[in-house]
């Protein structure tokens, strides 16, 4: 997929799908190219692979979200679902990588990475939320094999790398009181962009004491959320986002 300049707008400049995975395009009364990202399987399990590939050229703004949250489900034995995302950001345009949030069921098996490759100018907002099991059900990950990892580079140089792995009692891990102290969900959010230094302050009075945020260089703004479910994950967070986005959120995320 890439979005493409044309008429003071981003449009569309090209698309390939296939499998499960598809692309649906609202319509949308800015400037921006909107894109929600959506799994028809309706999740992920070991075995499973896939990918989504998308770029901004030269002075375009693209918005990627997904239809709901993503579920990954209890794999077999010695199965892994894999996860391959990549972004390019060409000269003067802008990334919003917007997910919804990344469900964990008891026994899943998950590898997945995010590749970002961004121009000297570029701008990019991402988010990657985390919910360790379903908390309405009491659901207890005794067995979990994660492998996650966000990688940008800028002007192919090593901007933010961002790993986790958690195998094992994923729950007891998490419950450690230096680890998530009981955390049941998480996110992971970047912003790079000119004003990020002096959204630093702004976006710490925003922050609940199981969030913090900082700022790595000039332009970097980096935050990570801990909230005892997605409900208060969301609370938390979506303020945030909107800020940075300078806008409302994908209406997906209102649903």
């Amino acid at each position: 997929m890439s979005a493409k300049p044309a008429r003071g707008r981003s449009v569309l400049g090209g698309l390939h799908q296939a499998g499960s995975s598809k692309c649906l395009f609202p319509r949308s009364s800015s400037d921006a190219l909107d894109a929600v990202v959506l799994n028809t399987a309706g999740g992920i399990t070991g075995g499973d692979r896939y990918a989504v590939t998308a770029e901004a050229q030269t002075g375009t703004t693209l918005c990627l979200t997904t239809q709901a949250c993503e579920r990954v489900y209890r794999a077999q034995t010695g199965e892994v679902g894999q996860v391959r995302n990549t972004l390019t950001l060409g000269p003067d345009a802008r990334i919003d990588w917007l997910p919804q949030e990344t469900i964990l069921y008891d026994g899943a098996a998950l590898d997945r990475r995010l590749q970002i490759d961004m121009a000297t100018d570029a701008q990019l907002l991402l988010v990657e939320p985390l919910v360790f099991g379903r908390a309405a059900m009491g659901e207890r990950l005794g067995t979990l094999d994660l492998r996650d990892r966000i990688m940008i580079n800028r002007a192919g140089v090593p901007l933010y790398h961002d790993a986790i792995a958690l195998t094992g009692d994923a729950s007891a891990h998490l419950a450690k009181p230096f680890v998530a102290n009981a955390a049941g969900a998480m996110a992971a959010m970047v912003y790079i962009a000119p004003d990020a230094a002096g959204q630093l302050a702004p976006v710490r009075a925003m922050l609940p004491d199981t969030a913090g945020a900082s700022l790595i260089g000039d332009d970097m703004l980096v935050a990570r959320f801990l909230a005892a479910d997605s409900f208060e994950l969301r609370r938390s967070l979506l303020p945030v986002l909107i800020r940075l986005k300078g806008g409302p959120l994908p209406r997906t995320w209102m649903i």
